[in-house]
């Protein structure tokens, strides 16, 4: 399995196999637009903007099952990271990125890349918050995963070098 392996939607609802992405190195983004890590979408287009060339692709999934940040309908949330922020990557359908209604898309990275929990600790793997990042190799394999706090700044050696 891989990322390769799934079909999302984008933002107008038609679908969009994540194949189309082959070769790239990805960041998989749950994101939401009256949160108080919003700001982190200037990072991500500023490393969007840098490293696109070399080929980063960066995806963003509105969701709102984090306190209600993301209330927007596909078209608003659009317009929200446009004017907001000049957001160049695509920015998706919304979606449920954890719990019973994520999207399999969310729940394999999850999976692949699990949250380390305290010893003794039983732990879930689904994003914690708003603006968990995924960054996706050229093969379509999870590299690694930073939490909603982690900068998209925190991710540049790695995207970096995995574009080589």
């Amino acid at each position: 399995m891989s990322v390769y392996d799934y079909t999302v939607n984008n933002a107008k609802g038609e679908p969009v196999s994540l194949s189309a992405y082959k070769g790239k190195v990805l960041v998989i983004v749950n994101t939401a637009s009256q949160c108080g890590l919003t700001p982190q979408y200037e990072g991500l287009q500023e490393l969007y903007e840098k490293y696109a060339p070399r080929g980063l692709e960066i995806l963003g999934f509105p969701c709102n099952q984090f306190g209600g940040q993301e209330p927007g309908s596909n078209d608003e949330i659009q317009s929200f990271c446009t004017l907001n922020y000049g957001v160049t990557f695509p920015i998706l359908a919304k979606v449920d990125v954890r719990g019973e209604t994520a999207i399999p898309l969310f729940r394999y990275l999850s999976d692949a890349a699990p949250v380390e929990a305290p010893e003794g600790e039983v732990q879930d793997n689904d994003p914690k918050w708003n603006f968990t990042k995924f960054v996706i190799d050229r093969e379509g394999q999870v590299a690694a995963r930073f939490e909603p706090r982690q900068t998209p700044e925190s991710m540049e050696e790695l995207i970096s070098g995995l574009l080589g």
